[in-house]
């Protein structure tokens, strides 16, 4: 490891699966007794405001009884002793910065955030949202949870483009590899000739693409590769 290293790192649901959050994928949790085009579009918000904000509310009722896991913890400390690392997540809980790492890139938004679909005005979100509430700043109640929904951009791209153009190394972490433009990071990396790395549960479909990889339970694996990394 050198001073000179730039390391980007992407975070999937895989990492904060082991802290009790489920992933789409997950059979019997959360997201199965939901059809997502119901509540992870603005479609289906528009149709039925009130199933949305009882899914976030009940999603954000679970992320704030979750902990972080060895995994964030981990990516934490990373941050802390190295001079250069960007985490960037799809995730939407704040197990990251509940762990300890520092201005984390949300790309999918924050689910411990409310936003007015009017004005854009943004606030902490309260335990329990309803498709009632007035927006403090411009009082429509246009009230949804500030999330970035499917069909809608991801937020900070800029930043993010920023990040992997100066990349030295790139970490895809708990990633499915199927969802763009998060998908095409490694593309992105490889690009610009970074080093590319893999960390999963199993490989995602998108494993050949990483130069190699490493399997297994996110809260083994991520503690072993950032003690390898600040040579501990």
């Amino acid at each position: 490891m050198t001073a000179s290293e730039r390391i980007v790192i992407l975070t999937g649901a895989g990492i904060s699966a082991e802290s009790g959050l489920g992933t789409f994928r997950d059979v019997g949790g959360l997201w199965s007794q939901y059809d997502l085009a119901d509540v992870a579009t603005p479609e289906g918000f528009a149709r039925d405001p009130g199933l949305v904000h009882a899914f976030y509310n009940a999603r954000r009722q679970n992320c704030r009884e979750a902990e972080p896991n060895a995994a964030h913890h981990a990516l934490a400390r990373l941050q802390a002793k190295h001079p250069d690392v960007v985490i960037v997540t799809q995730n939407v809980d704040d197990l990251h910065e509940r762990g300890g790492a520092q201005a984390v890139i949300h790309m999918h938004g924050e689910l411990m955030g409310a936003l007015c679909a009017q004005c854009g005005a943004r606030w902490s979100a309260p335990d329990r949202m309803e498709a009632t509430d007035a927006c403090p700043k411009c009082g429509s109640p246009a009230t949804r949870p500030d999330i970035v929904w499917f069909g809608e951009i991801p937020y900070q791209m800029r930043r993010i483009e920023d990040a992997l153009a100066t990349a030295t190394l790139f970490v895809a972490i708990g990633t499915s590899g199927e969802v763009y433009p998060a998908a095409g990071f490694v593309q992105d990396a490889r690009a610009r000739e970074a080093q590319t790395l893999e960390l999963n549960l199993e490989p995602s479909g998108g494993a050949n693409q990483f130069h190699s990889g490493r399997y297994g339970p996110a809260t083994e694996i991520v503690p072993a590769w950032v003690a390898e990394i600040l040579g501990d």
